[in-house]
């Protein structure tokens, strides 16, 4: 089990608050798409978040 200092914690919270964190967005699937958002993500070839769009 990981453990994590409350100091670094506290850092990555004001880091939060300043809006100084930016997510990596790797790719983006659109909903029917989803068979091949598991299979970009399980294999290792995504670099940063894997989104899944729906839309209505």
């Amino acid at each position: 089990m990981q453990t994590h200092k409350q100091e670094d914690l506290n850092f990555i919270k004001e880091l939060a608050e300043n809006n100084q964190l930016t997510a990596v967005i790797d790719r983006r699937f659109s909903f029917n798409e989803l068979p091949n958002a598991f299979k970009y993500f399980e294999e290792g070839h995504a670099q940063g978040k894997v989104v899944v769009t729906i839309s209505s």
